[in-house]
């Protein structure tokens, strides 16, 4: 995967959405955060593809439903397990689906986000993709909880996450209550009363010790073992 982005130098980002106004509204806010900048725009799958390959931005925005292919395709065509150097995905879209949401994760987007999630968040998600972490919309985090403990088939599920290869602290344990719970990383330092620098260190010990690849599969440990519901 593309090498995380070095401090100091601006995130690039491609966005990919059918919407012309949607394009212009995230531009228009990403492009006054002084750490990111937008590099591209596509207005349909084929041309997200294409430009993503030529311009190798540090994250890419894709809508899921666009034409000529969809947000999903493009997510397999740029980050899928057959691609050698896969690039940072996150998934935008107004569409709260189990299946897309499953689909995007499986095609190897590291971010899920609703685009009523709200600017600060969509920041956010492009700071934790170029850092090379994972973010998923909390809403969506929450109400995949009860679909990933129900009985299912192998094929609607996103892959569960081993058990710790060493056990969590009681500090990362509270992370990943809150993590469980739909708590952005913001809320979690609140809550804590800790700095976001230390809430993403104890993420990253957390997703090394249980082979997470994301904040769905943390919640999901959580949701199993007994520490997703609150006051656990």
């Amino acid at each position: 995967m593309t090498a995380p982005t070095p401090p100091g130098a601006p995130i690039r980002v491609l966005i990919a959405d059918d919407q012309e106004m949607i394009r212009t509204g995230f531009r228009f806010f990403l492009n006054a955060q002084p750490d990111i900048t937008v590099v591209a725009e596509a207005a349909d799958g084929e041309e997200a593809v294409a430009l993503a390959r030529r311009e190798r931005p540090d994250v890419c925005l894709l809508d899921i439903r666009m034409p000529k292919l969809d947000g999903l395709e493009a997510t397999r065509l740029l980050a899928g397990p057959e691609v050698a150097d896969p690039m940072r995905v996150v998934v935008v879209t107004t569409f709260d689906l189990d299946e897309y949401v499953y689909g995007a994760l499986r095609g190897g987007a590291c971010g899920f986000l609703l685009k009523d999630s709200g600017p600060t968040l969509l920041a956010e998600a492009v700071r934790a993709a170029a850092a090379g972490d994972s973010l998923v919309s909390p809403s969506v985090t929450v109400r995949l909880l009860k679909h990933l403990t129900a009985p299912q088939t192998v094929s609607a599920a996103p892959a569960k996450p081993a058990p710790p290869t060493e056990p969590l602290t009681d500090r990362e344990l509270d992370v990943v209550r809150l993590v469980a719970l739909g708590r952005t990383n913001a809320e979690i330092a609140a809550e804590l009363y800790v700095s976001l620098s230390t809430v993403k260190t104890h993420l990253s010990s957390v997703q090394l010790k249980l082979s997470a690849r994301n904040r769905v599969e943390i919640a999901a440990w959580a949701w199993q073992h007994g520490y997703g519901q609150p006051g656990t």
